[in-house]
């Protein structure tokens, strides 16, 4: 049994670290360790300071507390304050709610409502937004941390750091992206995200001398899963930009001398649409994580920017799914983690044939081999979505962990992403992945970021929609772009798209997520370019019209579907 009673000398590598079992242990185990532990552009700290401001936090959260759940909203961008708040709510017992400064004022106002929050903090243009919106909450359970009575009031409770929580405390509420519907709070309690830490250490190889550059949002899984918990574990550095920012990704890597970052797909689409430069790899950059990039994203950033990416599957409530196996296809998520790990039919709960792929890497028996990615131990590191056991049912079926997500294992034993359950279309009596055709259209170099959808046909069925984010859509060549399709071997004579939307921003999540599900409810029905097939065999587009749109809305109405219109 580990023990968990003897911290080590506080940044001391002569023996390895006793695996602690909540974060809260984690973070006094810093205590008067030296080790730079934040950086922003404008200051440093320690951990040892880290772990005090944090402490200073909690005990202000503590003397705040009224009865209810003891949940902490944070709006604000990734300044230090946020990072001392989570350190806060370990400490305090508390469970700390990244907020979502993307929301709509709806969504904000429901978000906050649904978690229960007894208190926010945010700064002056936050509490712009907050004011708007009717909460619940009165205005002293405000804390603005650019208010100068909020650094009185910190200081004013500065404590010997002390937990106040054990493993099973509940840590974080972590809203799910709403890429594909209402957003739900995923349960972390402190012992799983220590759990995440130490096995994210094994399988990237984090170690104390790490820079870790923190350019995701830390109210999402992406940033606090996989950057800031393992650098606690390790004593890493942790360094921060407010925001996201293509344009200043490199200059801020240099300046801190960052050696890791994560990210999602279309931030990487982003990176890579900046001009490419002879200096682009002198950088210290050495590997990376992220989801959803495509493999040929992945091979140019390697090429730009020198650093390796680790591309993964995961989410916010569930297990990891894969091992890494260096032998795996690039398109590849790896090895199934255990044993547990399955793909199987959701009607019959049998385990799918193994996939079948051509020259190309496309699945030549997808009826038999497509199905849902399983965990079938995953019901014991599922934690639940706060009060939604409908959600929480749809989760854990048969006593196992269902993704949600579609995927296959190759007959080399290697798993493989398929997409969301919308992401696999029946078009002509063919089923077709709306991911392989996404990955396609991203290998274009104007193309910042792809999403494919089906929309309905007139007739019957659905018919592939694309919607694709360039610098300058009044410029984008979409005679040039059709070329380009028609000379993709592995792009299936169903999967060029048949309407394509050409857009300067997509809409996305506060995560930097396509939401492929607005662009699926809006079709046509936008101000945005919209092209169509136009003839038959070779991708050739022409405007999409008004006149086109009420020949269209006509046909629709012939075979009965105006309603689909």
């Amino acid at each position: 049994m580990t023990d968990l009673s003897v911290a080590p000398p506080a940044g001391s590598m002569e023996n390895p670290p006793v695996r602690r079992a909540d974060i809260a242990t984690l973070l006094l185990d810093r205590l008067g360790d030296e080790w730079l532990g934040l950086r922003t552009r404008e200051r440093d700290w320690t951990w040892d300071a880290v772990v005090r401001e944090s402490a200073a936090r909690a005990e202000l959260a503590r003397d705040l507390r009224r009865d209810g759940p003891f949940h902490i909203g944070v709006l604000l961008d990734n300044v230090p304050d946020f990072v001392f708040w989570l350190g806060a709510a370990a400490l305090a017992g508390a469970t700390l709610v990244g907020i979502n400064p993307t929301r709509g004022k709806a969504q904000l106002e429901a978000d906050i409502r649904y978690v229960d929050c007894q208190l926010i903090v945010t700064d002056a243009a936050g509490m712009a937004r907050l004011r708007e919106l009717d909460l619940g909450l009165e205005p002293e359970r405000f804390l603005l941390v650019d208010d100068p009575a909020y650094a009185e009031s910190v200081q004013a409770h500065r404590v010997e750091p002390a937990a106040h929580a054990g493993p099973e405390a509940l840590l974080l509420l972590l809203f799910t992206s709403g890429t594909t519907g209402t957003s739900k709070a995923v349960k972390c309690t402190q012992r799983r995200l220590a759990m995440i830490a130490y096995a994210a250490t094994d399988k990237f190889g984090h170690v104390r001398e790490d820079v870790d550059y923190c350019c995701m949002p830390l109210f999402h899984g992406n940033a606090i899963m996989a950057l800031w918990a393992p650098a606690l574990a390790n004593g890493a550095t942790v360094c921060l930009t407010p925001k996201f920012s293509a344009s200043g990704f490199l200059s801020d890597v240099r300046y801190f001398g960052a050696t890791f970052f994560t990210y999602v797909g279309k931030a990487l689409g982003y990176l890579l649409a900046t001009p490419a430069t002879p200096e682009d790899a002198d950088n210290s950059l050495v590997r990376g994580f992220g989801t959803e990039a495509s493999v040929a994203d992945q091979a140019e950033f390697h090429r730009r920017f020198g650093a390796e990416l680790f591309e993964g599957y995961g989410s916010s409530e569930g297990p990891a799914l894969a091992a890494l196996d260096p032998r795996a296809p690039a398109s590849a998520l790896g090895r199934p983690a255990h044993p547990g790990v399955a793909v199987v039919n959701p009607e019959t709960l049998a385990d799918c044939a193994r996939a079948v792929l051509d020259e190309y890497g496309r699945v030549l028996n997808p009826d038999e081999s497509v199905g849902e990615m399983i965990d079938k131990a995953g019901a014991l590191v599922f934690e639940g979505y706060y009060k939604n056991e409908a959600a929480d049912a749809e989760r854990l079926r048969n006593g196992w962990y269902w993704t949600g997500d579609l995927g296959y294992i190759d007959e080399a034993g290697f798993l493989y992403f398929a997409g969301r359950k919308g992401d696999w279309l029946r078009v002509d009596g063919e089923n077709t992945s709306t991911l392989l055709i996404e990955q396609v259209i991203r290998r274009h170099p104007a193309v910042i970021a792809a999403a494919v959808y089906g929309v309905p046909d007139p007739r019957s069925g659905d018919q592939v929609m694309a919607a694709i984010e360039v610098a300058d859509p009044a410029a984008f060549d979409v005679a040039e772009f059709a070329e380009f399709l028609a000379a993709q071997d592995d792009l299936g004579s169903k999967g060029a798209p048949r309407l394509l939307r050409v857009s300067g921003n997509l809409p996305v999540t506060g995560s930097n997520k396509v939401l492929k599900r607005e662009l699926q409810e809006q079709r046509w029905h936008t101000a945005e370019l919209i092209y169509r097939w136009i003839g038959r065999g070779r991708p050739e587009y022409a405007p999409f019209t008004d006149s086109d749109k009420l020949e269209l809305e006509a046909e629709f109405a012939s075979f009965g579907r105006s309603n689909l219109f």
